[in-house]
């Protein structure tokens, strides 16, 4: 039986609006398992990415647990959230975040300590083998997207998220980086979470959720 990945436990989270209180997250729990690549879709400033950075430890809930790994990290002083969060996890950011003055290749062997053939090996996989000593300048949004993939699964990280992986992609170019993270949490047996606006990429996910009114609601 494929293990728990990440457990979210009773989250809450609430902003000031004014003089009000605003509910963005009401007591969802969400797990995600070994090998599994779950979408939550939902409308704009539904709470999806503020889901997504609790997820991630960047957001501190206001209430409940979050469990990572078997161990309950919300519980831990917050100084050791940034490591936990590079040993554990690896983010896809829609503008990609690659730094312009190394090479593809070199944002995995620089930043990460990756071994030289592991890079190889995973830009094979992902199909830009051609461009690993090219800069990001030169790279096309499909490109730049695929280097992101590929550094975030060159982490030993066994929980990726995505937010939104496509949105500056055409709906090929999106839909085969969307594929490229099926493949890898597949084979990989990571966790994955993907937020996202795109719902012509909603069959590549094994479980789907809705955001809508502060609740989490599984539709597939």
């Amino acid at each position: 039986m494929s293990q728990t990945v990440l457990k979210l436990n009773d989250i809450v989270k609430k902003y000031q609006d004014g003089e009000s209180e605003r509910v963005i997250l009401n007591h969802i729990n969400l797990e995600v398992h070994e090998g599994e690549f779950v979408a939550i879709v939902g409308p704009s400033g539904c709470g999806k990415s503020t889901l997504l950075n609790i997820a991630g430890m960047m957001l501190s809930s206001d209430h409940g647990d979050i469990t990572l790994c078997g161990e309950k990290v919300s519980a831990l002083p917050k100084k050791k959230w940034t490591d936990i969060r590079k040993e554990n996890i690896g983010f896809i950011f829609q503008n990609h975040q690659l730094l312009p003055y190394l090479k593809a290749g070199e944002q995995l062997t620089a930043l990460l300590g990756t071994n030289p053939q592991e890079v190889k090996k995973l830009f094979k996989e992902l199909s830009i083998d051609n461009i690993i000593g090219q800069y990001p300048s030169h790279l096309s949004g499909g490109e730049r997207q695929r280097v992101a993939i590929a550094r975030a699964f060159a982490s030993n990280a066994k929980l990726i998220l995505a937010d939104e992986p496509t949105a500056s992609l055409d709906s090929k170019r999106g839909r085969h980086a969307v594929e490229m993270i099926q493949m890898e949490v597949h084979k990989r047996n990571k966790a994955a979470i993907m937020v996202t606006h795109d719902e012509r990429v909603l069959d590549l996910a094994d479980k789907i959720y809705r955001m809508e009114d502060g609740q989490l609601t599984q539709i597939k």
